[in-house]
């Protein structure tokens, strides 16, 4: 484990039946629009950096090969999911279970007191609070709205809520191999996304926390919850987001070493586990606690889980 602390994203199985066996399969049949085609190749994956989590398995660099892909251009938005639901009727994991973690800065103090005398907060994780109501439209709870935030990525979405739609759009969920490619753009072993500074020359590159975890956020970069889901520049592939705004998921199932002797080419993680990969870090990010924007950074939660800041994007084959 690197010197920062473990995930700022809490996971907590909420279902008693076994993981859906979903296995990998090639998808070419969406729509290409709003993507990006990558040309696929070579690169190295992974990191040796010393601040990165060493338990994570985020090394050793190794060479990997991805065929070539579409990618889309941003995370999945709320209009997009909107279409999606109304097409199909379909309930999110977080409506049929009645509840998601919601972020204590966006609850008022009330709330959040009546919630925590209900053991609704996480141990070690009080930010976070067990929200009745909270779901993909109802990001706060059952009063508020994604009437306003169209353009930002869906939230308070599960693995098995993303699977759903990638079905419904003829794509699927990128491997973490795709992931990586994809979010480093053709730069060779940078830190970030972008390059080797957090914030060159003073300009800030993604959506992360700034101030003090989990207490005050400053905002410098523009916003305390989810950006619009094109407000900071792409990477060079023409890719926007694939550092912070929210965790991604990946199709992948969670290992920290199962890549050290796994494949090479087209690699699609281990055969068997009941967590899933997530990318990119998120909003809530920052380098006293969790530096997981850091473009080989990883972790995982289980497939019906839930949160305020996580979502995905969609890739199809070739």
């Amino acid at each position: 484990m690197g010197e920062h602390g473990s995930c700022c994203t809490p996971g907590e199985k909420r279902c008693s039946c076994p993981e859906n066996p979903v296995e990998f399969q090639r998808v070419s049949s969406g729509s290409p629009e709003g993507m990006v085609r990558l040309d696929g190749g070579a690169f190295l994956m992974g990191t040796d950096d010393e601040v990165g989590f060493f338990a994570d398995g985020e090394g050793p660099i190794r060479e990997v090969t991805v065929d070539p892909f579409y990618m889309d251009k941003t995370s999945v938005t709320n209009q997009q999911f909107k279409k999606f639901i109304k097409a199909t009727d379909y309930r999110t994991d977080a409506q049929k279970f009645g509840w998601s973690f919601v972020f204590h800065l966006f609850l008022s103090d009330d709330v959040k007191q009546s919630l925590y005398r209900a053991g609704r907060c996480l141990p070690g994780l009080e930010w976070w609070f067990a929200v009745d109501g909270a779901d993909w439209a109802h990001p706060e709870g059952p009063e508020s709205s994604i009437a306003d935030r169209m353009d930002h990525p869906a939230i308070h979405v599960s693995w098995r809520d993303a699977q759903a739609y990638c079905e419904w759009a003829g794509k699927r969920l990128p491997t973490e191999a795709e992931f990586e490619y994809a979010a480093r753009g053709g730069l060779v072993q940078k830190r970030y996304v972008w390059g080797d500074e957090l914030t060159p020359g003073g300009k800030h590159m993604c959506n992360i926390w700034q101030g003090d975890f989990p207490r005050v956020n400053t905002a410098e970069d523009g916003y305390v919850g989810t950006a619009p889901a094109k407000f900071f520049e792409p990477n060079s592939y023409g890719l926007y987001h694939m550092a912070g705004n929210i965790w991604e998921w990946i199709f992948d199932r969670w290992s920290p070493d199962f890549h050290v002797n796994g494949p090479r080419n087209n690699p699609v993680g281990p055969p068997t586990g009941d967590r899933r990969v997530t990318r990119g870090g998120s909003y809530l990010c920052h380098d006293s606690y969790c530096n997981r924007y850091r473009v080989a950074a990883r972790t995982s939660n289980t497939p019906d889980s839930s949160t305020g800041n996580t979502g995905f994007r969609c890739v199809r084959d070739i």
